[in-house]
């Protein structure tokens, strides 16, 4: 199986949008951005126009902005085409708000990973320290990621949503292992339930 981040592709078009000066609430530039910047994903590293942008997509500033970029429907169309072709022909796994809803919602499992926003924030302070960044306090993402939660369920194409067959994975008190451990079972399960006809799943 491999891996695709898709979350990492409205980062890119936020990041270049960024680069470009690009008004992000101009839904007809950004879509623009989308259709023309070359988005490579390659094991955990992502590369636009060629360049290696791993790290810089991680900044908080692009972090706000994939939100952004995200509300307008004609940009979520264009890297939801962008996924599915990535992904014909190949064994995926993919991780998005909206993968199992709209971009794949005929996946073999889905999974609906959440937990506490006091919890996502910390864990994201620490990767934001480990990175270098000293300018943001722990409060300061806190806010930032219930700003992006409430833009995120309230914009009016694709909110985010669990899909109604997509199981739901609380997160909070787990660690990274625990985490694949859990999913792993829930695969496990799923493979040898039997379906309508008899056969495994």
């Amino acid at each position: 199986f491999e891996f695709l981040d898709t979350g990492a592709m409205y980062r890119v078009v936020a990041w270049a949008c960024l680069r470009r000066g690009v008004d992000m609430n101009d839904a007809a530039a950004v879509t623009e951005v989308a259709r023309r910047v070359q988005i490579q994903l390659e094991g955990d590293r992502v590369f636009a126009d060629g360049m290696n942008v791993t790290e810089a997509i991680r900044a908080p500033e692009v972090t706000q902005g994939a939100s952004l970029v995200a509300t307008h429907p004609d940009v979520r169309r264009e890297l939801v085409r962008q996924q599915r072709q990535l992904a014909k022909g190949r064994n995926v796994v993919t991780e998005g708000r909206d993968q199992g809803t709209v971009a794949f919602p005929d996946a073999d499992f889905k999974f609906f990973l959440t937990a506490d926003a006091r919890e996502r924030a910390r864990r994201r302070y620490e990767e934001l320290k480990r990175a270098g960044r000293t300018d943001l306090s722990l409060d300061d993402v806190l806010a930032q990621i219930h700003e992006r939660d409430q833009r995120d369920r309230h914009r009016s194409d694709s909110p985010l949503c669990p899909a109604p067959d997509a199981l739901l994975v609380d997160t909070t008190c787990l660690s990274v292992d625990e985490v694949l451990e859990r999913l792993e079972t829930l695969v496990r399960r799923g493979a040898a339930r039997p379906t309508d006809d008899g056969a495994s799943a």
